[in-house]
Parts: C-alpha cells; sequence; structure tokens
C-alpha cells in the first residue's frame, strides 16, 4: 500500500467501497465490513498479507440485523479509541466494555466465513481520515482472484 491518500469522490467514482467496520489490522484492515457495490460485506484477509503486493480475501454478505450490531460495536470502539491515549484500557481484551463483549459473542457466528465465500483480490486506498463513525479512511476495489 503507498502512502498516497486520495479522495473519497474519486474512490466512489474508480468503484472503490469504504470499510465500514474494521475488525482486525496489519499494516491495513485484514478483517471487517465493507461497501461492495451498496450492499455491506464481511471480508477476510484469512492470515495472509504478501507485502506490498495485493492480497486474497474472503467476501460474503452480511445481514442488516449483523450489519446494525457491528455498527453499534464500531460506535463503541471509535469512542474508546479517541479515549485510548488518556491511558483507556485495551477494549479487545474482555472485561473492558460489557455490551462491546456481549456484540462480540452475538456478532462471532456472522464473522465467519461460509464455504461458498467468493475469494477476491483487494486492491486498497486510503483517504487518511481515520476511524469514524460511519467508517474508516480505507477503500477497497476487487479484483477476481488469480
Amino acid at each position: 500500500m503507498t502512502s498516497k491518500t486520495w479522495d473519497e469522490a474519486q474512490l466512489i467514482t474508480d468503484g472503490f467501497g469504504r470499510v465500514i467496520v474494521e475488525l482486525d489490522w496489519y499494516d491495513g484492515p485484514r478483517v471487517g465490513l465493507v461497501d461492495i457495490d451498496g450492499k455491506p460485506h464481511y471480508f477476510d484477509g484469512y492470515g495472509q498479507y504478501s507485502g506490498d503486493g495485493a492480497d486474497e480475501y474472503r467476501v460474503w454478505p452480511a445481514s442488516s440485523a449483523a450489519v446494525e450490531l457491528e455498527r453499534e460495536q464500531w460506535a463503541i470502539y471509535v469512542d474508546w479509541n479517541e479515549r485510548q491515549g488518556a491511558g483507556a484500557a485495551y477494549l479487545g481484551q474482555g472485561g473492558i466494555d460489557a455490551r462491546y463483549d456481549e456484540l462480540d459473542a452475538l456478532l462471532a457466528q456472522h464473522r465467519q466465513a461460509p464455504d461458498d465465500a467468493r475469494r477476491v483480490v483487494g486492491e486498497l486506498r486510503s483517504t487518511g481520515t481515520g476511524h469514524r463513525p460511519e467508517g474508516t479512511g480505507y477503500w477497497f476495489r476487487w479484483h477476481p482472484s488469480r
């Protein structure tokens, strides 16, 4: 991924979708929810990382109920992330926010890639805006996997 930042309007024009929720990050988003053709989908890089090259992901549609719960948990995370600099305990360890932990349990089944998940290659761009309630500053455009 390059350090260049991109304009959101241009990203939309070019067919990119915003990462709505980031669940795992390693040199870019690895797991989360992303907008694909106007519909939320889970994406999972399933542990593959190939440096600066394109990475393969599994993607599958997210139900409206799961998206609602994911957005609720994301809002808790964004709020915590803003307070993190002030020494807030790490949210993902459990026991810090009861509702966050409850949502983790409720969402676990939705976050598992089904056998028929599509395999695609993700092209990643960034607006440099960081985490906001409406999503991250990361955007993906998807290509067929080889």
